[in-house]
């Protein structure tokens, strides 16, 4: 591969981060307190084959609670609920919580109690999360700015609270709204990081509020895998508002006025009316496409002694996010050359990344491109091929639900036979790919031949870094 002579040696030692000095972290220093939570996906936790999740809460320093607090949470079916006594009963709970997400509310209550906790004004709040993981992160989200944010130690509130969060009727908004200017505190997300949220949780589905659009989320990034189809693994993208739903235009820090009773109004109408919204300071929101399919994004795939997979690269991609938009979360140097990365290149001002070229595949790593191109060359994991058991699943009709290119919702029964994932408003607003993309459709002598992404691009993406 040719280099520019300018290119940052990351000079990874496999071992280092072992035995480097945990006292060098990056950034050295920051003004605000950084709270930061993370949710496995489903099934995940720390084990021999991590998600990015752990990996990436691996790196975060961990013993100064007055600078950076952090809070990981494994993923839904991998515990009993604390209310299930019966061994047994706990068991059969864990399975079908795995299967179906039936304890969501448990999942997001933790992590909302865990703020309420620990929250002092000043903090920024960061979530991160994967698969169900990541759709817990967006719930938890939602119910900070449905409620708010219970005062210390109202442990007896939070199932209330969270009752009248998931409730989608005129009345419940009408309650929430009162309920928040009574007991809660208004805050914001600083940073919301996902990788590819499924939203499928649940015996019927549903949507829960705010888990597709928040304005109390200052900023939003989405790692999306491209070549996963399976039924039950459909994305939840962040969505646009319909410029003809009503708004309630609420100064900043007011908390939201008692909502008009009347007809019978949808979820996103009543969102709508609900939201506080400043057309100056809308939701940072960007959205990437990765090569790979579910785990390939969000880790787990693999083993943890693979030096190599493509789930390192949105892993890498998401950390540099963090320092793109300031977020001031706390990482150990060291454990970031293990994943790849130059912490130079990050702190104190993040450089652009160099041009890549693929057609000389190095022999091991010396710098971040290099570590893309090893990792973008890596092999894919697909479930419909690994465990044919999943294909039960994609003969079974299912409905979907889709926003069209007027921004108004539609939705569809339909069996699913194994179909790429649709890009959504293609056209109207273009669709970002992440640049190792590019680089594995180009490379020659892949396991399986050339690669081609599964989902049909009706115009050319935009190629980010």
């Amino acid at each position: 591969m040719s280099q520019s002579t300018s290119a940052t040696k990351v000079s990874i030692d496999r071992t280092s981060y072992l035995t480097g000095s945990l006292e060098d972290i990056i950034p050295p220093t920051h003004s605000d307190r950084t709270l930061v939570l993370c949710f496995d996906g489903t099934g995940d936790q720390f084990n021999s084959d991590n998600s990015n999740v752990v990996n990436f809460f691996s790196t975060l320093k961990k013993d100064d609670p007055k600078e950076q607090l952090v809070y990981y949470q494994s993923g839904i079916g991998t515990y009993a609920i604390p209310e299930v006594a019966s061994p047994i009963t706990a068991k059969i709970t864990k399975v079908i919580d795995s299967m179906i997400g039936i304890h969501l509310n448990a999942h997001v209550m933790s992590g909302y109690e865990f703020l309420m906790q620990n929250y002092k004004a000043g903090d920024k709040i960061c979530i991160f999360g994967f698969s169900r993981g990541a759709y817990t992160a967006r719930a938890l989200a939602g119910m900070i700015h449905k409620v708010g944010l219970l005062p210390r130690a109202n442990y007896q509130q939070v199932p209330f609270a969270y009752k009248m969060y998931s409730r989608d009727d005129e009345k419940g908004w009408k309650q929430s709204a009162a309920f928040k200017k009574a007991f809660s505190i208004d805050v914001d997300i600083y940073f919301l990081g996902v990788w590819d949220t499924v939203g499928s949780v649940g015996v019927f589905p549903r949507r829960l509020p705010f888990t597709a659009s928040n304005v109390h989320v200052k900023h939003f990034r989405h790692a999306l895998a491209l070549d996963e189809h399976r039924v039950r693994f459909m994305p939840a993208f962040w969505h646009r508002t319909s410029s003809a739903q009503h708004k309630l235009g609420l100064q900043r820090g007011e908390m939201p006025r008692s909502l008009k009773m009347g007809h019978v109004k949808s979820l996103g109408e009543l969102e709508s009316e609900y939201d506080q919204v400043q057309t100056d300071t809308p939701t940072d929101v960007e959205e990437v496409w990765f090569a790979g399919c579910h785990c390939d994004v969000g880790g787990g795939a693999v083993a943890n002694e693979v030096q190599h997979n493509l789930a390192r690269i949105p892993l890498r991609w998401m950390i540099r996010q963090c320092f793109l938009v300031d977020t001031g979360i706390i990482f150990h140097r060291e454990l970031l050359k293990y994943l790849g990365i130059d912490p130079a290149s990050l702190h104190p001002v993040v450089h652009p990344q160099l041009a890549m070229d693929a057609s000389v595949k190095p022999l091991y790593a010396t710098t971040e491109e290099e570590e893309d191109i090893l990792d973008a060359l890596c092999p894919m994991y697909d479930e419909l091929k690994i465990a044919p058991g999943w294909w039960i699943l994609e003969l079974i009709p299912t409905k979907l639900r889709y926003q069209k290119g007027d921004n108004t919702w539609a939705k569809a029964i339909t069996m699913n036979r194994g179909r790429p994932r649709r890009i959504p408003r293609q056209y109207q607003e273009g669709f970002k790919v992440h640049r190792t993309v590019k680089l594995r459709m180009e490379a020659d002598g892949l396991e399986g031949g050339k690669y081609v992404p599964r989902p049909r691009w009706s115009v050319e993406p935009t190629w980010v870094d």
